[in-house]
């Protein structure tokens, strides 16, 4: 679709523009196409981690489809606080909302084989912790400092690292199917690669809709194949269709209220690091959209909206929500600035949200071949990290601050019982290696002094024949 034909080029960089509809209805649900895997996976995987919702003979499929249920519509809502706007909560630009996978090494240990009843302190945990999110509005431009790539860049790394397991043990069958002989079977690993190589080949060599929404297909591709290969039989589907409602509205406080310090703790620091996300997901939209920097009112009231939107979600029964960054590219790549396209996008969101028979076609979607959509999705969170690495100058400092802080994370995470003689909830921070990295990361890049400039060659105070040679040149605190 070319972006001549819906407005100037100055209608096109306006966030208040509003597209004819012909062109704004497809380019909104292409917003929603982009994201839709993403939203609902954690729901799934938090899920499967509590050891619930999974078998058409468990008791609690509902609550698996109310959750899924809940994504969708919170996703849609958070989506509208930021397009449309209450006071300063929004930066009413066309900012995708949708779940975090940035909380899932928190919130897994906290529901760890623990049932729905776990669901309690996770929740509480999500509401008081994004209240907090929310107060970050008020002084997110002054804590960006703090918060460099070096930092920025561990995090999110460790985060995808954390979460490749778990795609790995989806596609060989999920905790389930572990100790049978069908875990890690030819057939389930096929049904995974199915998804890869058809969301690889839309990525790469197609444009448009079918780039942007690539997985999307390849899961839809990968579904196909499991029902063409016995793994998922239409009666099944019809079962799981017929047995969901045609319209639900959501349950507040469904699941109760329990305080547990480490949830609310894990969420409140994970909260500094969505910010600063979301922080570069609006710059990144001015930029790339509008040609021009983010306002201090536009960072601030997406930081409002990012906490309260999860809040409000968390009461409900909704996940963690964060800005999308592969909508960003999505308005780099369209051109159109306009956050009223969003408005429609989320508007369909909050549909699929009130309907559980969505969800319930979901849910029947193989773990096999969820697996292979999130391996690609976790290998590109690490790859994420990655890119924001690249800025960082890696002298003898920040070298030392990321091997110590990568260590730690990385080691707690795969080795969890070195730290079992701990209290519950310390034990729950400690091992998703996030809080322990991010935190140490964060103190040493600020107390930790700076390595001086090498002086030029000839100038006085230059190393002489015999001393030690000073470090490589840095850049200035933070850059």
């Amino acid at each position: 679709m070319a972006v001549t034909a819906i407005g100037t080029p100055d209608q096109l960089r306006d966030p208040n523009y509003t597209p004819p509809l012909a062109q704004a209805i497809p380019l909104g649900i292409q917003h929603v196409l982009a994201m839709f895997v993403s939203n609902v996976t954690p729901a799934i995987i938090v899920a499967g981690a509590a050891g619930f919702g999974f078998g058409s003979e468990s008791p609690d499929v509902p609550e698996l489809l109310y959750l899924i249920q809940m994504s969708m519509l919170f996703a849609g809502i958070a989506t509208l606080l930021q397009t449309v706007t209450i006071g300063r909560v929004g930066a009413a630009l066309p900012i995708v909302q949708g779940t975090s996978f940035a909380f899932l090494p928190i919130m897994i240990p906290l529901v760890a084989g623990r049932g729905v009843d776990a669901l309690a302190a996770l929740f509480t945990g999500a509401v008081l912790g994004r209240l907090f999110h929310a107060c970050l509005g008020f002084v997110v431009g002054r804590i960006r400092f703090a918060l460099p790539p070096l930092v920025t860049g561990l995090v999110v790394t460790l985060i995808g690292l954390a979460l490749i397991p778990v795609g790995i043990q989806y596609a060989a069958g999920g905790v389930p199917a572990q100790g049978t002989p069908e875990y890690g079977s030819a057939l389930n690993w096929a049904a995974a690669l199915v998804v890869i190589v058809v969301t690889m080949a839309l990525k790469f060599f197609t444009r448009g809709l079918l780039s942007v929404s690539a997985v999307l297909v390849g899961l839809v591709a990968g579904y196909l194949f499991a029902m063409a290969t016995g793994m998922l039989t239409t009666g099944a589907v019809a079962e799981s269709w017929s047995g969901a409602a045609a319209f639900a509205l959501p349950d507040p406080f469904r699941y109760g209220v329990t305080f547990s310090a480490a949830a609310v703790l894990g969420f409140c620091l994970m909260a500094v690091v969505s910010a600063i996300e979301t922080v570069g997901d609006v710059s990144g939209i001015a930029k790339s959209g509008a040609g021009r920097e983010a306002t201090d009112a536009e960072i601030s009231g997406a930081t409002f909206a990012d906490g309260l939107g999860t809040a409000l979600a968390g009461i409900f029964g909704g996940f963690p929500n964060t800005s999308f960054s592969q909508n960003v590219g999505l308005i780099a790549m369209t051109g159109v600035m306009s956050r009223h396209v969003v408005t429609i996008g989320a508007l369909f969101l909050i549909l699929c949200g009130l309907v559980p028979k969505v969800g319930s076609v979901i849910r029947t979607v193989p773990i096999e071949v969820l697996g292979g959509g999130v391996i690609v999705m976790f290998g590109m969170v690490v790859a994420a990290g990655v890119a924001m690495l690249a800025d960082v100058d890696w002298n003898r400092r920040n070298m030392v601050i990321f091997a110590v802080s990568l260590s730690l994370g990385l080691g707690l995470q795969l080795e969890p019982e070195a730290v079992a003689g701990l209290s519950d909830w310390i034990r729950v921070l400690m091992v998703s290696g996030l809080v322990p990295s991010a935190t140490l990361a964060i103190g040493l890049n600020l107390l930790l002094p700076h390595e001086p400039e090498a002086a030029p060659a000839g100038a006085a105070g230059a190393s002489q024949p015999g001393t030690p040679a000073p470090g490589p040149a840095t850049r200035p605190p933070h850059a």
